[in-house]
């Protein structure tokens, strides 16, 4: 071989390598479920979220038995373990959480705009068809095994919070859901049951 065609054929190597990496990546991603999967959608949302806005009913003046909207961080598992159960690391330091002391009822909203998911689509984040939902329940803490999957999934994600400090008595707990609501296309908002909810897979790899 002559060595003027030899860094072209390296070029002409390299090129292929990286295409078939690409084609190989992206043949096995894993992608939103379809939208008439209601249930697979809501558990993929869920999973892939790392953080939501939580409305509890106001305990403090001058807005008591209002609703009251603030953010927080959650993980329902690590990445690719899904659990389907928002869980959160709270102290009663915290406005919202002395409201869920009160009224521990509570709704939690996420959606997929926090991703780069509807940008990538082009979608507006009021967009039905930029996914979100919203649960109903209340606001549980949790001990003993379910505390320490919940400060590995919560860990996992928010490694920050390894180090706020500890006199702020900071406590696993997760949110309890009696109610699934989806907004994932046109036609209006659908319900899913928390039975549904969790039988279903929030992943499939597609090939």
């Amino acid at each position: 071989m002559s060595s003027a065609l030899r860094p072209t054929l390296l070029f002409l190597l390299l090129l292929l390598g990286l295409s078939w990496a690409g084609l190989s990546s992206s043949s096995c991603r894993v992608q939103i479920p379809p939208h008439d999967q209601v249930a697979r959608v809501a558990r993929f949302v869920a999973h892939q979220c790392d953080w939501a806005s939580m409305a509890t009913i106001s305990s403090h003046k001058p807005v008591v038995g209002q609703p009251f909207s603030n953010v927080f961080s959650v993980s329902d598992g690590p990445h690719g373990t899904s659990s389907g159960v928002p869980y959160m690391y709270l102290t009663h330091m915290e406005v919202s959480v002395q409201d869920l002391q009160v009224n521990p009822q509570a709704s939690l909203s996420m959606s997929l705009a926090q991703t780069d998911y509807c940008k990538q689509q082009g979608f507006d984040p009021q967009s039905p068809l930029c996914a979100h939902i919203i649960l109903s329940g209340s606001v549980l803490q949790v001990n003993g095994t379910e505390a320490d999957f919940a400060k590995k999934a919560l860990f996992s994600r928010h490694p920050e919070m390894i180090d706020w400090p500890t006199d702020h008595n900071w406590f696993f707990a997760k949110f309890n859901i009696t109610q699934v609501w989806v907004l994932d296309y046109f036609g209006g908002v659908k319900v899913v049951s928390p039975d549904e909810y969790f039988q279903a897979a929030p992943h499939r790899k597609h090939h």
